[in-house]
């Protein structure tokens, strides 16, 4: 069966994808490799590319649909030429699916979703319809009210190094929702839970700066070339809807560790200012830290240290690191040094914002949903120059 993107009643047409538990989707009765069936809505923009790049060889995976408004049939290569070899098509439709990635502009996923939900779908949403944890936040960050409060309940938050055992648990759930985070939060969050989980933010300022390839490939004259290329431009003053994010999970990490909420009083009002800058990937977040009280950089350099030493795809280096250290792979680097002339703290995160910052981290967290290994389809190495 298929389902049609026009409505969000099409998407729930269809029969149930499987009554399977999820950690037996894909595996076949002959003993061969297990393969997982994906769907991908939005599969025409930047972040749609990179899932299919990163899916297509992903050991156990099957692509079986991809989907785009407008499209009909036509071959993936007349969008994204780099993907020509893959000889996938893009529709309007959808075939039954395992799980479904959705790259969609904020405010269109929080209608499909109930019905892809129903047929035992699992789903990865990369847009911001299931980030947050309050429908009132909705309003004031997105500016549209959320049509499935209940389901923003059973939702998970998406970034692995924070919430790895609640990603795990969506493996037997009869609900598997995953609100895969924002690039500017995944660099920024990384970069600062282990202070916030310590009680240390007494104080915070975020500067981070993204390649032109965050804004998303849709045609807009302030991303053309003539205004972006030898200019560096602020935006997002009095509120980047990514704040709430950061505010959100900073809170979140804190009250993990038994912390009163005033342990950190910096992250309950963030100074966050994004910068675009001129090339194509990355993220670096520089976050300007007051502590709550004296602080040693050994004791910072341990704390990390603990955080980090088993993580598979965050390393903690010892100089600051540079965007393209990351480039085209899902690690993202850290760098922690305290400056005893000002007394603060300065955590830099870099990555990958279309990979470790989107499709990279909602396959890393799929693959948490379904059983599979954490790694699974991840481990290309950066590339460079």
């Amino acid at each position: 069966m298929s389902a049609r993107l026009e409505s969000p009643a099409a998407i729930a047409t269809g029969r149930p994808s499987g009554t399977l538990p999820r950690s037996l989707r894909g595996v076949p009765a002959d003993g061969g490799p297990r393969r997982v069936r994906v769907g991908i809505v939005g599969a025409t923009g930047y972040v749609g590319a990179e899932l299919i790049r990163l899916l297509s060889l992903h050991p156990n995976v099957e692509i079986v649909g991809l989907a785009g408004r407008d499209r009909h049939d036509e071959p993936i290569g007349a969008t994204h030429a780099h993907l020509a070899g893959t000889g996938l098509v893009v529709g309007t439709e959808l075939p039954d699916a395992d799980a479904v990635f959705l790259a969609l502009p904020h405010g269109t996923a929080a209608g499909l979703v109930a019905g892809l939900v129903e047929r035992g779908i699992a789903v990865i949403d990369l847009g911001p319809d299931f980030r947050l944890r309050d429908a009132a936040d909705y309003p004031r960050w997105y500016g549209f009210e959320h049509p499935r409060p209940d389901l923003l309940e059973a939702a998970v938050y998406g970034c692995p190094e924070l919430h790895r055992a609640e990603l795990a648990a969506l493996v037997d759930a009869p609900v598997a929702i995953v609100g895969s985070p924002g690039c500017y939060p995944t660099a920024t969050l990384l970069a600062l839970a282990p202070l916030a989980r310590a009680g240390l933010i007494a104080d915070l300022v975020v500067d981070a700066k993204s390649g032109v390839s965050g804004a998303g490939r849709d045609t807009k004259a302030e991303l053309m070339f003539g205004e972006v290329n030898e200019s560096v431009k602020a935006y997002g003053l009095g509120g980047h809807r990514h704040v709430a994010e950061i505010e959100q999970e900073l809170a979140v990490a804190a009250a993990r560790e038994g912390l009163d909420p005033g342990a950190n009083p910096g992250i309950v009002a963030v100074d966050f200012l994004p910068h675009l800058v001129p090339m194509t990937r990355g993220i670096l977040s520089t976050s300007h830290v007051r502590p709550t009280r004296p602080i040693s950089q050994a004791e910072v350099d341990a704390l990390y240290e603990a955080t980090y030493a088993d993580e598979p795809f965050v390393t903690v280096v010892a100089t600051p690191p540079a965007t393209k250290h990351v480039t085209g792979s899902n690690y993202l680097r850290v760098h922690v040094r305290v400056d005893e002339r000002i007394g603060r703290i300065i955590a830099i995160g870099v990555e990958d914002n279309l990979v470790k910052g989107a499709a990279g981290q909602a396959v890393q967290a799929f693959n948490l949903v379904h059983g599979l290994p954490e790694t699974a389809g991840l481990e290309q190495l950066p590339l460079a120059p």
